[in-house]
């Protein structure tokens, strides 16, 4: 078991890498990848259990606690990226099949990534596990209401539809996983340890089935997709951050909802477009480039904060060693 805590660690280390490197292979070999995409909604799915497996009462203690941070970062969630994302697809004229999937994925909740890369930049970590758990609830309502009401210029769309899919591929997961932890914990924490390593592996193979099933329109088209999420990643990250901050949250609190806006479930949009937009693959690539992209900038966010937060600290110290008359009245 040691040994596989040790790869798993490896290769969460390494995620983004493990995207690239399996996101090419499959450009390179298609039909070595291609058939997995039948299975993502049960790839998802099983996702969404570990999730469940992971959460406990605490997480949602957290809403209590802080409720104006969490509110703030949940309706930021879902007004700055879809936002963003109508905003880009208009300014940028994105062809129809492109601009649903860029707007698709800009109306997913937070993703469980965002929790672990919070806690990598030092910030509430617990605030970023409440508002991931409160948007992630809300999906079946929010994200298709936000997405009709956006995209329905582009392509139809079937509202009622999807919210029964994020329901069977998102909430009745999380349900279940939250079951067995409270009736079989002991067996349940075994899991909990691994959990990391099969979600990086199900990441890994919903990415590659989609390059792989979308290779001509990527070839086409994927370094317009690329910019497009770039953009939409990195200005979701500034302006949660500065809308936390006019709102007066803690410098703490506005990094947290900064990376919670920023890294969207974009497993759920992929799953999304794979079922409600098959005749047009591409429409999935955006949520596939995303997942790619936000496991690069998200941890280079984090040791960016991470390292002024060091910084901060180690200021502080000399300050206190420099001055202790001044440290001894503070206290």
């Amino acid at each position: 078991m040691a040994a596989i805590l040790r790869f798993s660690q490896f290769v969460q280390k390494t995620f983004a890498l493990w995207v690239v490197v399996f996101a090419l292979i499959a450009l390179c070999f298609p039909a070595a990848f291609v058939w997995l995409k039948a299975y993502i909604p049960w790839v998802l799915g099983i996702i969404m259990l570990g999730m469940g497996m992971t959460m406990t009462v605490d997480d949602f203690k957290g809403v209590l606690q802080n409720p104006k941070a969490v509110l703030i970062g949940v309706v930021a969630q879902f007004v700055i990226m879809p936002s963003l994302a109508y905003l880009l697809c208009k300014l940028l004229q994105l062809p129809a099949e492109i601009a649903v999937g860029v707007i698709l994925v800009g109306c997913c909740p937070g993703g469980t990534a965002s929790n672990v890369i919070a806690y990598m930049a030092k910030a509430n970590t617990a605030l970023s596990v409440a508002c991931t758990s409160i948007s992630t609830f809300l999906a079946p309502i929010l994200t298709p209401t936000i997405f009709y009401l956006l995209a329905s210029q582009w392509i139809p769309i079937d509202a009622g539809s999807m919210f029964i899919d994020i329901l069977k591929v998102v909430i009745f997961p999380i349900i279940l996983g939250v079951t067995l932890r409270t009736f079989f914990k002991q067996k349940t924490e075994q899991y909990i340890q691994i959990m990391p390593l099969v979600s990086v592996i199900a990441i890994v193979v919903i990415v590659a089935a989609i390059i792989a099933a979308s290779k001509a329109s990527i070839l086409q088209s994927g370094l317009l997709i690329l910019v497009v999420v770039i953009l939409h990643n990195s200005l979701g990250f500034l302006l949660g951050y500065w809308a936390s901050r006019l709102l007066k949250l803690p410098y703490l609190d506005a990094k947290a909802v900064s990376i919670e806006v920023g890294m969207q479930n974009s497993g759920l949009g992929v799953t999304l477009a794979a079922i409600h937009f098959a005749a047009s693959p591409i429409a999935a690539v955006p949520s596939a480039i995303f997942s790619l992209w936000h496991n690069i900038s998200g941890p280079a966010l984090a040791t960016y904060w991470a390292s002024k937060a060091d910084k901060m600290a180690q200021n502080t110290i000399e300050n206190d060693l420099e001055n202790p008359s001044e440290n001894q009245h503070r206290h």
